[in-house]
């Protein structure tokens, strides 16, 4: 278990890092308005829940679709069902490349809203959506796993937010700030909407996805976001589509982490 007191640790690692290396590294967010633009992002898309949210997911296969668990959560503290859920696979201006239903949903076994530890939730902040129907759409390509452990800090995010809820918006470029027991910070820019968001390293000029956005954070002044380490998670949320016992879509009346909760590390945490 991750414990606050090294959480603690590595938010000071991080923000020790953060003014030197994002200057140096990171670049802005880019609009993919246009089909040019998106090509090769076509896996991202928006999450829409009902009428109530959306948060950004990504296309694993032809019919799954990773993203975070909380953001299944309603603001009644209730699990979405699948049947109001739809995912908009390369969403730009409006029209999506692609939309499916959902019709299972499989939340980490791990993943507990109610945990007073924020960093053992971000570990295992992770959710898996199986589509009612497969994409085939040769011009959507799902994004794969990156094949290992990598030395370096470069990593980029694809996402959804406020302000910029119907077309994606790319960070080609920001840093791994710290890493430690599956969380990573880092320095991508996100806001609400981006959860659930692709966080990818380049190698061979191919995206592969390494977390996926939990959280944003502000540690001394300096924006950072947080994620789950996908390489574990990934596997063991995946293989619960097929254990239909363990898939719960109903009512957990679990409690939801507020926007502006502040943890005893000093750092404030906003759910994006």
């Amino acid at each position: 278990m991750l414990r606050r007191s090294i959480f603690a640790a590595v938010l000071a690692m991080a923000a020790g890092t953060a003014s030197a290396q994002t200057q140096a590294n990171d670049t802005g967010l880019t609009s993919l308005q246009t089909g040019d633009a998106v090509r090769g992002w076509e896996a991202v898309g928006r999450i829409d829940f009902g009428s109530e949210s959306f948060c950004t997911g990504t296309l694993i296969d032809t019919q799954t679709v990773v993203t975070a668990a909380h953001c299944l959560f309603n603001d009644a503290h209730e699990t979405y069902h699948a049947p109001v859920i739809e995912f908009r696979a390369g969403l730009r201006n409006g029209r999506p490349e692609a939309t499916r239903g959902v019709s299972r949903v499989a939340i980490h076994p791990d993943y507990d809203p109610a945990q007073s530890d924020f960093a053992e939730q971000v570990r295992h902040d992770v959710a898996v959506l199986r589509l009612s129907q497969p994409i085939r759409n040769p011009g959507i390509v799902p994004l794969s796993f990156a094949p290992g452990a990598s030395n370096d800090p470069t990593v980029g995010v694809v996402s959804y937010a406020q302000d910029r809820s119907e077309a994606p918006s790319l960070q080609e470029r920001c840093t791994v700030l710290a890493a430690d027991h599956g969380v990573l910070i880092t320095s991508c820019s996100v806001n609400f909407g981006a959860s659930g968001a692709p966080i990818f390293r380049f190698e061979d000029g191919t995206p592969y996805l390494v977390s996926v956005v939990s959280a944003m954070a502000e540690i001394e002044g300096q924006p950072v976001s947080l994620g789950a380490d996908l390489a574990q998670p990934i596997a063991e949320v995946t293989a619960m589509l097929d254990a239909p016992a363990q898939i719960d879509t109903g009512n957990t009346g679990a409690r939801m982490v507020r926007p502006g909760e502040r943890s005893d590390t000093g750092a404030l945490f906003v759910r994006p």
